[in-house]
């Protein structure tokens, strides 16, 4: 997300986004859509959990109940559970932040080993991760400062309630569904109704209901189909200044809708991995037309992937010129790097 906001905000540092996440805490790390981190407005937060949070971790919690079964941990996977959440919930309140690989050795539970589905073949792993998910997903512990500097990736866990205190009583869900597609469409709209499904990762019927409430108009799109736009947004927009962008893995532009082919075009295969997570991506003027990744020495080198012209691709190097000194060195290593970055980085 420091890539994200740097794209975005001219002259961001280091210094700010971690202000607004650890300081003043106007953004929150939650887990909600589709099981995926967020960074969340704190005024937000009743409504992502109720939306979309509530039902995560309900899911979450049967799984691996029936894992912890299938494991022969316990013929009472529900129960082991609860008592485990309510350990790690109670060492929280005592400790304060504490990285998850200390927070296992103080919670015993948290080291059983479980296998991940029905296959008897399917690997063990400690509980940590998955104990952790359900607490998140049910608002219940966040995700505090990391062990070491803005990029690594190891957090200490703290008790949402000694982070950051509710704004206000969370809505039923229906409403929260609603007001959280209303926030999705004034950024991403005009979309399909199988975008706002596939990003909000509810069922046709929750996602149906959701749109209806916000009163979402049908509107066409250049290619034939038909989109959905709030009734707000109705009126002719002008056109935006021209202007590159160079967006890190999984920034929200690049994963914000499921039909993806109006701004990536043919690139897919070279900027996505095969779980479909997206890659660093280089934009100009709402098109995907490349990516970026780092030598060994910390520099931007962006890969292209169409002819965007001379003047275009001197905006472009010197926005990577600029992620370069930002970066000051430091080497961004994804989780799953895509066919382009291994490339680049090469």
């Amino acid at each position: 997300m420091y890539l994200s906001a740097w794209a975005r905000v001219v002259g961001l540092t280091h210094a700010e986004v971690d202000r607004a996440l650890y300081e003043d805490r106007t953004l929150v790390k939650h887990m909600a859509m589709r099981r995926t981190l967020w960074a969340v407005a704190t005024e937000l937060l009743p409504v992502v959990q109720a939306a979309a949070s509530d039902g995560i971790a309900a899911t979450q919690r049967r799984a691996l109940a029936r894992d912890l079964v299938r494991s022969a941990v316990t013929a009472d996977g529900e129960r082991w559970l609860a008592e485990a959440e309510a350990a790690v919930v109670s060492t929280l309140a005592q400790s304060g932040p504490t990285l998850g690989r200390d927070l296992g050795r103080m919670v015993p539970a948290l080291q059983t080993k479980v296998r991940g589905g029905a296959k008897p073949t399917a690997q063990a792993f400690g509980a940590t991760t998955r104990v952790l998910t359900v607490l998140s997903a049910a608002g219940l512990v966040t995700r505090a400062r990391t062990g070491g500097a803005w990029y690594e990736r190891q957090p200490h866990w703290v008790l949402m309630s000694d982070w950051c205190a509710p704004v206000s009583e969370p809505p039923d869900a229906a409403t929260a569904r609603a007001e959280l597609v209303r926030h999705w469409l004034t950024a991403f709209g005009p979309a399909l109704f199988e975008d706002v499904k596939w990003w909000t990762g509810w069922t046709a019927a929750q996602t149906k209901a959701a749109v209806r409430d916000v009163g979402a108009v049908g509107v066409g799109l250049d290619d034939g189909g038909t989109g959905l736009l709030l009734p707000t947004d109705l009126a002719a927009v002008e056109q935006a200044e021209p202007w590159v962008a160079l967006l890190p893995s999984l920034d929200p532009t690049t994963m914000g809708w499921k039909d993806r082919s109006w701004y990536l075009g043919p690139h897919r295969d070279r900027l996505f991995d095969r779980n479909g997570n997206a890659g660093p991506t280089v934009w100009s003027d709402g098109q995907v037309v490349g990516g970026w990744g780092q030598a060994p020495d910390g520099r931007v080198l962006v890969g292209m992937l169409a002819d965007v012209g001379s003047a275009k691709q001197a905006q472009i190097d010197a926005e990577a010129a600029c992620l370069t000194d930002w970066l000051a060195g430091i080497r961004i290593r994804p989780t799953f790097p895509t066919p382009l970055q291994q490339t680049l980085s090469e």
